[in-house]
């Protein structure tokens, strides 16, 4: 999925002529027995895809003394890594959305979602436009023909309700709602269907670079984004989104409530943000030395939403039961899917379009992300290597 979706992001940005992916390498990290990151390289070379095994000598040289190892660390550097744009490149999508007859409703929040069947009547003096429904003067569809009814027999599919009582019909659903997907779905099927996804707070930490050193850790520099495959699990990405700030952050977060969350620093280990800085700063000095102003802490923080699922797999799936085809569910990305969000986009059309047929198509890549997974097993897949992300619960 990462190859095809990386193909997609070069087609829609040669649609839209602007760049939202900066393509660098990426360097995994780690002690060389561990889990995950063997379970990284037997992925390569499952699929083909090209990495080298460099040992802390050959970091060295190949990041030119930029990024030291342990001596007991092996890493791992692929072609597949990167810079995302995640606001530049949601505004392309909605471009490209829009360019193609999509309408969007932006601070319009969903509160209800119901299939409709054949012959059903529906009420509320409501206004059809081309068979599309309209409320409080909202009209979903180009069309300058309207008919008054305060009755129609609808033809089945899906009827969608916002908290200011709009109304939206449509021949199949695709709920995408992120940290709150599970209170959604929780909602609309009156408390009969949980899905196991828990939203969780985190924390994005920007570093300033010091002076004479701020070519260095630049994509132009060949510098990577990178992950460390310890405890806890740290990432980051080159210098880009801010100027001369290098993102370094632990993997992990609190649970929370999404409409409750504190928008402060989120720690991955309960009473241990103090702990967990502290972490990153060694971190930090050992692997890129006193290039990173690693004493004064970072610069900038962002808090940040993840949705979890038990397995860190998303959830891509009909939400079946009353619902059966007609709605599809895509959630629980777990802190990792953005990067898929063409190629899931693209899975999500077919699956809402085609329905169970378009599913054996994608079987191979969906097996990992049925909502079935879950029965009777809580946890999951079966992973082969511990959890990266760090959670814990408030206190």
């Amino acid at each position: 999925m990462v190859i095809e979706s990386k193909k997609l992001w070069r087609e829609a940005e040669s649609e839209i002529g602007y760049n939202v992916y900066f393509e660098t390498e990426q360097l995994d990290v780690g002690p060389l027995d561990n889990s995950s990151l063997l379970a990284l390289i037997a992925n390569c070379e499952k699929h083909s895809i090209n990495h080298e095994i460099l040992d802390r000598h050959e970091v060295r040289r190949r990041f030119s003394g930029t990024v030291e190892i342990p001596e007991d660390w092996v890493a791992v550097v692929t072609e597949l890594g990167g810079v995302l744009k995640p606001t530049k490149a949601v505004a392309m999508f909605q471009a490209l959305a829009i360019k193609y007859g999509a309408v969007l409703k932006d601070k319009t929040e969903i509160v209800d979602v119901e299939t409709v069947n054949h012959g059903a009547v529906l009420k509320d003096e409501t206004r059809i436009v081309d068979g599309e429904i309209v409320k409080h003067g909202v009209v979903l569809k180009d069309k300058t023909e309207t008919v008054d009814a305060e009755t129609v027999k609808h033809r089945g599919g899906v009827l969608v309700t916002s908290r200011l009582g709009e109304k939206f019909w449509g021949k199949k659903c695709v709920v995408t709602a992120g940290s709150w997907v599970s209170k959604l779905v929780q909602k609309v099927s009156n408390g009969r269907m949980n899905l196991p996804i828990q939203p969780v707070e985190t924390t994005l930490c920007y570093w300033k670079i010091k002076d004479g050193y701020e070519l260095d850790f630049t994509i132009g520099a060949g510098f990577p984004s990178f992950a460390s495959y310890d405890h806890p699990y740290i990432y980051g990405t080159p210098a880009l989104e801010f100027p001369d700030l290098i993102k370094v952050a632990v993997h992990g977060g609190q649970e929370c409530d999404p409409d409750t969350r504190t928008w402060g620093a989120a720690a991955p280990i309960n009473k241990g943000t103090s702990m967990l800085m502290r972490y990153l700063k060694e971190w930090i000095k050992s692997t890129f030395g006193d290039r990173i102003d690693w004493e004064d802490g970072p610069v900038m923080s962002q808090s940040c939403l993840y949705s979890m699922t038990p397995d860190g797999d998303f959830v891509i799936d009909f939400l079946g039961g009353d619902f059966n085809e007609d709605v599809v569910v895509a959630g629980g990305f777990s802190g990792h899917g953005f990067k898929m969000a063409p190629v899931v986009g693209r899975i999500l059309v077919d699956l809402a379009l085609g329905g169970k047929a378009a599913a054996a198509v994608w079987d191979e890549e969906l097996k990992h992300f049925k909502l079935n997974r879950f029965e009777g097993n809580p946890r999951g897949n079966v992973k082969g290597f511990e959890d990266q992300v760090r959670i814990s619960s408030r206190l």
